[in-house]
């Protein structure tokens, strides 16, 4: 009987692949390296293995043989398996073997994986370095990788390879500081964010900013029968083909993710308008500069160019737009356009969202006389890579029955555990939150149900700390107290003097 391959296991060769790159190459570049080796590996061990049981089951039959591979998730030839990779580890050409082993890949299953490959070069001087050092990269990369046995009689049913994928990615998006928040959402926020939205069977799920796919995974397990339709865009294509391999290797082979600037672009679309989605959730680039340029026309000036709503041919701007230095809003009313009328979305965002002016405000105010913002949630600070701000949820919902909103403080001590590096949600601090928001209650220092007249008084500024008050107040002084401590120290002062002019006495000074 074969051995169980475990979760450590593989973690540990994909660190050990790490190694190869660390100190040559930054983090957030070699990640896209190794991911696509092992989405390779996975590829190839699970296809030989089929290979192996149809050689037997149809004595070697080679039309049958083929026919039942043909069925399978995947097809590969011999010049595109990691064992054939593998032999040609000390090529001189190593590099191309491998790009034309992934184009090869893309053109047998170009229903699924079309384009997946295209934005990562083995072969790359660029990246990689002259070929002597890059050959040697690529050598240890493969002999790392020729360790690992991904046959699926060795994984078994758990569903291991995907949640090293997502391990990785979050290992990858804590080396690489800043640019990792680009690509990735701490899991338990991501589970905050699923829990939020309640998927249901059938629904619709979307992220216009999927980055590699994750807080699209974490909300579609939150349905047990995983009956969902997963749609996402994302921008850097690096990240578009991660986000592609994190779906597969999780066995959602439906996925819609599309590349491309979603605000400029948007590619999910019904009848030439905007698709509708029941569960929508985002963490969008904080405070994006420059947001509508994908706007401007051919050869206009970065410094001439001003967005108006009319520029926009599914009219998403026409409750303000957004300042050219802050695409905050330019993502939510994206969102809001693209929720169905049931629907239910939760997003990031930098707490000035929350209380700045001009045409920021004029969109608050829309979105809250509309009755569409059902909560507010403060987030603890350090949760996200790269910055040490803390951010803060907006939950919306269409079809809303009440007009009040829920504002929860979950910023404060004892609401999250601290670490060296990073602070975390833990699972009591996630299950505090969904409790209170589905409750809709409120607690002193922690939440406030907010009726719509006290938003109007505060001229529709949301900044948390107007409705939840967390002040702690200090205790009394016992000014006794302070006066006989201070007399105290000064009997203590003046019998140090007295002995020391004794000491100095003794020394003859």
């Amino acid at each position: 009987m074969e051995e169980k391959i475990t979760q450590q296991q593989i973690n540990n060769v994909l660190w050990q692949a790490a190694d190869t790159f660390r100190g040559k190459i930054d983090s957030s570049t070699y990640k896209d390296y190794i991911l696509t080796m092992l989405f390779i590996k996975y590829l190839s061990d699970t296809y030989k293995a089929h290979l192996e049981e149809y050689t037997k089951r149809y004595d070697g039959d080679e039309r049958r043989i083929e026919r039942a591979l043909s069925r399978e998730r995947f097809v590969l030839d011999e010049q595109s398996t990691f064992d054939y990779l593998y032999s040609k580890r000390n090529d001189s050409e190593i590099g191309e073997i491998i790009n034309k082993a992934l184009e090869r890949i893309e053109n047998e299953n170009t229903g699924k994986l079309r384009g997946v490959f295209r934005n990562i070069d083995f072969n790359s001087e660029s990246i990689l370095g002259k070929a002597k050092e890059r050959n040697a990269i690529l050598r240890s990369l493969l002999d790392d990788f020729n360790n690992l046995s991904l046959r699926p009689s060795q994984i078994g049913n758990e569903d291991v390879v995907g949640n090293a994928y997502q391990y990785m990615i979050g290992q990858f998006a804590s080396d690489a500081g800043k640019k990792g928040g680009e690509f990735y959402t701490p899991a338990e926020v991501s589970e905050l964010l699923a829990r939020l939205v309640r998927p249901q069977e059938n629904d619709r799920i979307y992220d216009p900013t999927c980055g590699s796919g994750s807080l699209l995974i974490k909300v579609a397990k939150q349905v047990p029968s995983r009956k969902v339709a997963i749609y996402g865009q994302e921008r850097n294509g690096a990240t578009h083909s991660l986000a592609l391999m994190n779906m597969y290797l999780h066995g959602i082979d439906d996925a819609k993710i599309e590349w491309g600037d979603t605000l400029a672009n948007p590619l999910h679309l019904e009848d030439e308008k905007l698709m509708k989605f029941q569960a929508i959730v985002a963490n969008p680039p904080f405070s994006l500069d420059k947001w509508a340029m994908g706007f401007a026309g051919e050869g206009t000036n970065d410094k001439k160019f001003k967005m108006e709503a009319s520029l926009d041919p599914f009219q998403r701007f026409d409750w303000g737009v957004p300042p050219s230095s802050k695409g905050d809003y330019a993502f939510v009313q994206h969102m809001l356009y693209s929720l169905s009328e049931d629907g239910r979305m939760a997003t990031i965002v930098p707490h000035g969202v929350l209380y700045r002016g001009s045409s920021e405000g004029k969109i608050r105010q829309q979105i809250i006389e509309m009755n569409l913002l059902d909560a507010i949630i403060g987030l603890p600070e350090g949760l996200f890579f790269g910055t040490g701000i803390p951010a803060c949820i907006m939950v919306l919902k269409k079809d809303r029955k009440s007009k009040d909103v829920l504002f929860i403080d979950a910023s404060s001590e004892g609401n999250y555990e601290r670490g060296k590096n990073q602070n975390k949600l833990r699972e009591q601090d996630i299950k505090k939150i969904v409790d209170t928001y589905e409750d809709k209650r409120s607690e002193e220092k922690y939440s406030y149900v907010a009726t719509l007249e006290e938003i109007k008084d505060n001229d529709f500024n949301l900044n948390i700390p107007r409705y939840v008050d967390t002040y702690e107040e200090e205790e009394p002084v016992d000014m006794d107290s302070v006066k006989e401590n201070i007399t105290s120290i000064k009997q203590e002062i003046e019998e140090i003097e007295i002995q020391m002019d004794k000491y100095l006495r003794d020394l003859g000074l």
